[in-house]
């Protein structure tokens, strides 16, 4: 159910899709929801893209500002989903962790969203290498990134795979530490609640 080559096969083919057509997602199970988290590192990606431009106007980075947070929250909020769906999955299957069992520092959902952060690099960087107006040092440097990132992408593919063996197997154990985004909750962050507080002028 967990296939890491499947997560990553699809990390890279929507990447390049999404880039010629319109965001889609044709999976099914925990696929899907891999999809949904992914394509919010997707949008982020673009987001921030828009952010950086000299070109876009205060209205317009304040606009970009809040899509950013917004992605943001559901970005991670589908990285604790991934994580109660193994949960789920271990409970389902009877897994239980052995008395010993240690705790991993990142969870398989952390990793799941680095490796589609990864994915977004190595297209982007790949891009770079295709530029028409690139210099040959320009291409150098790219071809040495590119071959840094796959190298991380490999080592991170592999660390998951063994991960998820272990958690399957009961040598480690899975908690999912719950983020608590204060940011964006009214009742939570102190300039939004303090602002409705405020008396009208």
């Amino acid at each position: 159910m967990f296939d890491v080559s499947s997560i990553t096969d699809l990390h890279r083919d929507t990447v390049a899709h999404w880039h010629e057509h319109d965001i889609d997602n044709p999976y099914e199970g925990f696929l899907a929801l891999v999809c949904d988290q992914h394509e919010q590192n997707f949008r982020l990606w673009h987001q921030e893209d828009i952010a950086r431009s000299p070109d876009a106007s205060d209205e317009e980075i304040a606009g970009v500002k809040r899509a950013i947070d917004r992605l943001n929250q559901r970005r991670n909020d589908l990285i604790e989903q991934l994580d109660d769906r193994i949960i789920a999955t271990l409970g389902k299957e009877g897994v239980l962790p052995e008395p010993a069992a240690r705790l991993n520092t990142e969870t398989p959902g952390s990793v799941i969203d680095r490796l589609s952060i990864i994915s977004l690099r190595i297209y982007h960087m790949q891009e770079q290498l295709s530029r028409r107006d690139a210099t040959a040092e320009h291409r150098a440097k790219v071809g040495d990134r590119l071959s840094i990132l796959h190298e991380q992408k490999g080592d991170l593919a592999r660390s998951l795979a063994e991960l998820l063996n272990d958690l399957f197997a009961g040598r480690k154990q899975l908690k999912l530490y719950r983020q608590f985004k204060m940011y964006n909750d009214p009742s939570m962050n102190p300039y939004l609640y303090q602002a409705r507080q405020r008396p009208a002028a």
